[in-house]
C-alpha cells in the first residue's frame, strides 16, 4: 500500500506472531511509456510497470499497466452474521467451534486504518489454513466440514484482504489533455433515469471515443427504478438527480474538470407565493415528500396513491391526476405523497403555473454552478486525493466500513492534475492470479503517482468499466458488462 505499513498479528493458542512489513519506495531503472510517471510504481514491490500506450485522438491517450507477481493463496474465513470480522471475545468464541469441528484455527487481529473523517479499528479474524492458488477445492471441502459442524465459513482469497501484497494489478488508464483535444466530457444516463444500461451502450449511442462507469445507483429501490444514481447528476445541463449535500463529484464543462463537493436544491412555488421542497428527482419517494420527474425518466411514475400534478415547459399544471402515469415529452411531474399531496392539491390546481427553480452549488467556492449545455456532473464518489494528499471521505460519503475501506476490489477512478489534465483509470479485481483491484488507500496512491491533484472514487466492484470505442477494453469481475445508472464519456470533435 505504497509506503503505509500495515500490521496483522496471528494468534494460534498462546503463541503469537507480528507481522509488520514496509514497501520499499526506490524506483527501478526501466524505461517507462512516455506520459507515464517515470517512478517506480507505488503498489507492491518497487520497479516500473510493464505498459503500452497508443493514442485515441489527438490530446487523449490510452494506456495499460502490469505490475507485479501472484503469491496469494486461499484461507477459509469463518463468518458470523454475513461477516468475516469481529470482536475479539467472539473470535475466541468461533475459534472454539472450530477446534471442536477438529481443525485448527488462526485468529487474525488486524487494524482498519483511519481515513480523513473516520478513527481507526480494531477487528479480528477466524481463519482456517492455507492453500496455493491452486488448492480452492481443497480449501471448499473445509468449508463444506465447519458447516456440518454448525459454523458458517467461506473460502477466500487472501489477496483481497487489504495486507501487504505483490499483486498483480491490471489497469488501464486515460489522459485528456485539454490543450490539445478538440472534443468534449460528457455525462449520460442512458435512454431513462430508471433503467440501468451499459456503457458500451451509452458511449455508442454518443459515438464516445471512450467511456467509464459513473457513480453509484440505487440497488435498494423498487426493481423498476434501480437506474437511479444515488447522488447528483447533471446532464446537458438538466439536473436529473439530486445531490447528497456536501459529497463530491466531478464537474465537467467542456474540456474542463473539477473535482469538488456539492449540494443542489430545487423549489416549487405556486401562483400565490407558497412554495415546498423538492427533496427529490426521478426516485422513489419516501413518506411525505414531493419528488419532481423527468421526461429523461424514461418509465411511468410510481404508483403509491400519491397525487401528481403535470407542468408543460412554462410552468402551466395541464393536469392534476393520480399516481402512476407517464412523463411525456416537454413535461415534468410534480408527484406528493402524504402530506407533499397535500400542498399539491391546495395550491397547485389545473390551469395554475408552478415556477419550479433549481440550484447546483459548489461548495468549495460557495458559489453556483451555471447549468449551461455544457455542464455534465458525475456524483455518487468517495472522495481520494485533495489538493495532491490522500483525503479518503468514507465517511461523508456513504461508506465507512472496513469492507469498502481496507478490502480491495475493482475500482473507477477519476481524477484532475495541476494543469488541468483528467485522469481516469480502472484497476481490474478479483481475478486471483491475474489482478487483484485495490483498497481506498491503494487507490488514493495510484491516482497521485498518475498526478492527480484531486481525484474521487467512482462506482466499483463489477460495474467498473472502461470501454474503448465501442466494447470493454477490462475485464468485468462479473464475467460480462452490467447495467449502470450513469457514464462519464470523453467524445471526439465533431
Amino acid at each position: 500500500m505504497g509506503s503505509n505499513r500495515m500490521r496483522r498479528r496471528l494468534v494460534v493458542g498462546a503463541a503469537v506472531l507480528a507481522l509488520t512489513t514496509t514497501i520499499p519506495s526506490a524506483p527501478v531503472a526501466a524505461e517507462p511509456v512516455a506520459g507515464l510517471p517515470t517512478t517506480s510504481f507505488p503498489l507492491g514491490e518497487p520497479g516500473i510497470p510493464k505498459s503500452a500506450a497508443k493514442s485515441l485522438a489527438p490530446g487523449v491517450s490510452y494506456f495499460t499497466l502490469h505490475h507485479g507477481t501472484p503469491q496469494d493463496g486461499y484461507t477459509v474465513s469463518v463468518v458470523v452474521k454475513g461477516k468475516d470480522f469481529m470482536s475479539e471475545a467472539k473470535a475466541q468464541a468461533q475459534a472454539t467451534a472450530v477446534q471442536m469441528a477438529g481443525l485448527a484455527p488462526l485468529i487474525v487481529k488486524f487494524t482498519r486504518p483511519a481515513v480523513a473523517d473516520h478513527p481507526a479499528g480494531d477487528y479480528f479474524m477466524v481463519r482456517v489454513g492455507s492453500w496455493p492458488l491452486d488448492g480452492k477445492a481443497e480449501a471448499a471441502e473445509v468449508v463444506k466440514q465447519l458447516k456440518d459442524a454448525g459454523v458458517s465459513a467461506k473460502v477466500d482469497f487472501q489477496g483481497d484482504d487489504g495486507f501487504v501484497t505483490t499483486g498483480p494489478w491490471s489497469v488501464r488508464v486515460i489522459v485528456v489533455d485539454p490543450r490539445t483535444f478538440r472534443g468534449s466530457y460528457q455525462a449520460s444516463v442512458g435512454t431513462s433515469v430508471a433503467k440501468r444500461e451499459t456503457v458500451s451502450a451509452m458511449a455508442s449511442a454518443a459515438k464516445a471515443l471512450a467511456a467509464v462507469n459513473g457513480g453509484f445507483f440505487d440497488i435498494h429501490t423498487l426493481p423498476a427504478f434501480r437506474g437511479d444514481p444515488t447522488g447528483i447528476s447533471v446532464v446537458g445541463g438538466k439536473l436529473l438527480s439530486e445531490a447528497v449535500a456536501g459529497r463530491v463529484g466531478l464537474v465537467l464543462r467542456g474540456r474542463t474538470a473539477r473535482v469538488t463537493e456539492l449540494s443542489s436544491s430545487v423549489a416549487a412555488r405556486a401562483a400565490d407565493g407558497t412554495t415546498a421542497e423538492v427533496t427529490g428527482l426521478n426516485r422513489v419517494p419516501k413518506p411525505d415528500e414531493l419528488v419532481m420527474y423527468t421526461e429523461e425518466l424514461g418509465r411511468d411514475t410510481p404508483e403509491d396513491g400519491g397525487t401528481e400534478v403535470v407542468l408543460d415547459e412554462s410552468g402551466r399544471v395541464t393536469a392534476v391526476r393520480q399516481s402512476g402515469g407517464a412523463v411525456k415529452r416537454g413535461t415534468r411531474v410534480l408527484h406528493g405523497v402524504g402530506a407533499a399531496a397535500d400542498w399539491l392539491s391546495q395550491h397547485a390546481g389545473d390551469g395554475t403555473t408552478v415556477t419550479v427553480t433549481t440550484r447546483v452549488t459548489d461548495l468549495r467556492t460557495n458559489k453556483a454552478i451555471p447549468l449551461t449545455p455544457e455542464t455534465n456532473i458525475i456524483g455518487g464518489a468517495i472522495g481520494l486525493v485533495r489538493n495532491g494528499t490522500t483525503s479518503i471521505t468514507a465517511s461523508r460519503d456513504g461508506m465507512a466500513n472496513t469492507n469498502m475501506i481496507l478490502r480491495r476490489h475493482p475500482r473507477t477512478l477519476a481524477g484532475v492534475t495541476r494543469d488541468g489534465k483528467l485522469v481516469i483509470a480502472v484497476v481490474d479485481g478479483r481475478a486471483p492470479g491475474s489482478t487483484i483491484g485495490a483498497s481506498f488507500f491503494e487507490a488514493a496512491e495510484l491516482m497521485r503517482w498518475l498526478g492527480a491533484r484531486d481525484a474521487i472514487n467512482l462506482d466499483g466492484g463489477g460495474s467498473t468499466t472502461m470501454v474503448i470505442g465501442k466494447k470493454p477494453a477490462n475485464r468485468p469481475s462479473d464475467g460480462a458488462e452490467r447495467g449502470v445508472g450513469d457514464a462519464l464519456l470523453i467524445v471526439g470533435a465533431r
